[in-house]
């Protein structure tokens, strides 16, 4: 199910509520007293739901991953920074030595 097709009501949850509400709909479901229209209407909402934790699930995945990978960036810069003070003050001390 393409995010289009999420209902606003439940895109709008948080994956705490999202959960709760899959709880409370499979608690429901559970009862023996449930007719059959009202529970196809609540598998079609957790389905909705689900792929609404999926949705966010991959989005933090993706946030995550630009994270590192900005992170990495960082880090190879700044190790290149290192790399070339300590080729610097390495040449120093040489021809300190050398003289």
């Amino acid at each position: 199910m393409k995010n289009e097709n999420i209902p606003a009501d439940i895109k709008s949850k948080s994956l705490k509520e999202s959960r709760e509400e899959i709880d409370r709909i499979l608690g429901k479901l559970e009862n023996q007293d449930t007719y059959l229209e009202e529970s196809l209407s609540d598998y079609q909402k957790l389905i909705q739901l689900n792929n609404h934790i999926q949705n966010l699930f991959k989005k933090r995945f993706k946030e995550i991953s630009e994270q590192k990978k900005n992170d990495k960036k960082k880090l190879i810069k700044k190790c290149k920074e290192d790399r070339s003070i300590f080729n610097k003050v390495f040449k120093k001390t040489k021809k300190i030595l050398i003289s």
